[in-house]
């Protein structure tokens, strides 16, 4: 019996010793699995940001190659994020598996030295307590022999307080009249909102496209709950304060040599139903000629898309207008025009389209990499592309020059490839049948031929739209979280604001600031100098109320 029970006991500690062999075994492998894993999340993410960051070199060397190439950064973008975020995940994943194993070396990611700790920021240091006695020998004579400094990054939570202006009273013990400051002007009537306050709830609804409704229930969450109904008159009051401003942006605007024009659409709550507006921009770009005006936008809403709305914009216009081919532009273009015709500019960017959906090399190669049916390819279509590229491989190389350098280089270079162009685009309409995508194409361009070539007689103009277009951006994209404009006159207000929001940006201005320095001062400010508030004229004031504690 105690044989048996030996050779049990035997049996039973081989088999704990074979079970801990196989257990360390299993964490030796799954800790090299969790390696491996690391690693080839490392290498992954590491190729999405060099993708990445090639990508966004071609497009500032070579400029925009097609018309998907900044929805394609983007792409990058996001891929590259979730990349690194799983590069990470695994890391400490593989970090924990090695910790449970003795003969498997850990891995460690090797990362860039980031500048995540900009100079401008405030520091502020803390010190941790330092020893009393040697760790070593318990004495207590200890002499500092340096320090090691661990630097983080960190951030406040957004602080909500009240501000409470006093203004004593003082009574003259001759006359008794009673003496007391003037009270400060306050941006809104019964002023219950600071200026950083309306800045940044006019900023979120306009620039960031955060309706009030989200911004109520963010606030409520922070412990300070505003209605509804107080956020949107404060909003009202802010744009009727604006006003003066958004004056003078338009008069700066319509009196541009050359404008960009172009509109989207905006969806409109009416009864029952969503309509569909329409948001024109008008943008005032000199940079490219080597202009010295400052860059500003200028936006209007309407109803609908009739013409009468862009002739109702630009009724005092007279000069270039570069924008597609729509019908409500054609009445600007007429010779006795009062104040005078506007000279009709091209963009090519839209010409290249058609031609571009039917010469997309790259997608049809995603496309067989996906095992998904290839589009076909023209090879008129993609001729054409190469050689509206090379006029735009020369417009980079004289952008920002002046307007008489640009037209002499355009004469003697662009000039010839335009021509060569008419004659190839006339010689392969003759060959194809009048419905073919491509002649529809092609008559576009041949139609317009005298706006397509103004840019040869014309060294201001430029061969792209691309400057609405970037402006219209943000619009396109907050559609997704507003949804709709309530009303018209929520439309007119937004245009309004998306004026003043865009040009700040063009101007290399924060356009949050700007507004709360704005509506700090705007009603003390001389109405005779109110040009000093504009976005390319403005510089920071800081507040002039002293201030003590009660």
């Amino acid at each position: 019996m105690d044989a048996a029970r030996a050779v049990l006991a035997r049996e039973n500690a081989a088999l704990k010793a074979a079970l801990a062999v196989a257990q360390t075994k299993s964490l030796d492998v799954a800790a090299e699995l969790a390696v491996a894993r690391a690693k080839a999340s490392e290498d992954m993410a590491l190729i999405a940001q060099q993708k990445l960051r090639i990508a966004k070199l071609e497009r500032q060397v070579y400029g925009q190659r097609s018309e998907r190439s900044a929805r394609l950064i983007d792409q990058l973008a996001l891929t590259f994020e979730e990349l690194e975020t799983s590069a990470t995940e695994d890391e400490l994943a593989a970090e924990r598996a090695v910790a449970r194993t003795t003969t498997v070396a850990g891995f460690t990611r090797k990362r860039p030295e980031r500048n995540t700790f900009p100079d401008h920021l405030p520091r502020e240091r803390v010190v941790i307590d330092p020893p009393t006695a040697c760790e070593c020998c318990g004495s207590a004579r200890l002499r500092k022999l340096g320090e090691d400094v661990t630097r983080t990054l960190e951030t406040t939570p957004r602080q909500w307080k009240v501000i409470e202006t006093v203004r004593e009273k003082f009574t003259c013990r001759d006359c008794e009249k009673i003496s007391q400051a003037p009270a400060p002007f306050h941006v809104i009537a019964r002023g219950w909102a600071g200026a950083s306050l309306l800045a940044m709830i006019v900023f979120e609804k306009f620039g960031q496209h955060q309706p009030l409704n989200r911004q109520a229930e963010r606030y409520a969450l922070e412990g300070v709950p505003i209605a509804l109904s107080t956020m949107a008159d404060a909003v009202g009051s802010v744009c009727t304060t604006l006003e003066p401003l958004l004056r003078l942006v338009e008069s700066h605007v319509m009196a541009a040599e050359r404008l960009h024009g172009d509109d989207t659409t905006v969806p409109v709550l009416a009864e029952g139903k969503t309509d569909t507006g329409r948001c024109w921009i008008y943008v005032r770009d000199d940079k490219p000629f080597g202009g010295a005006g400052p860059p500003a936008a200028m936006f209007y809403y309407s109803r609908d898309r009739r013409g009468e709305h862009p002739q109702a914009h630009l009724a005092g216009y007279a000069g270039i207008l570069q924008a597609d081919a729509y019908d409500g532009y054609n009445r600007l273009y007429l010779a006795d025009r009062k104040p005078g015709p506007v000279k009709e500019a091209a963009c090519w960017v839209h010409a290249r389209r058609p031609f571009f959906a039917m010469a997309d090399l790259d997608e049809n190669a995603r496309r067989k990499a996906a095992g998904k049916k290839e589009i076909p390819l023209s090879p008129i279509a993609i001729e054409v592309v190469r050689r509206i590229d090379a006029l735009f491989e020369i417009e980079r190389s004289i952008n920002g020059k002046s307007a008489e350098e640009r037209l002499a280089v355009r004469r003697t270079l662009s000039g010839p490839l335009v021509d060569d162009l008419r004659v190839y685009l006339r010689e392969q309409a003759a060959r194809l049948s009048r419905g073919h995508d491509l002649v529809k194409a092609i008559n576009y361009m041949l139609k317009r031929w005298a706006a397509f070539t103004l840019f040869l007689d014309d060294g201001r103009v430029c061969l792209s739209n691309n400057a609405a277009e970037r402006g219209l951006r943000g619009i396109a994209l907050g559609r997704k979280s507003w949804l709709f404009c309530g009303s018209d006159r929520g439309g007119q207000r937004a245009a309004a604001m998306y004026s003043l929001i865009v040009t700040a940006k063009m101007n290399g201005v924060d356009p949050q600031a700007w507004l709360a320095d704005v509506l700090s001062r705007i009603a003390a400010h001389p109405a005779h100098r109110i040009d000093e508030l504009l976005p390319w004229n403005w510089a920071p004031q800081g507040s002039t109320i002293s201030a003590r504690a009660a």
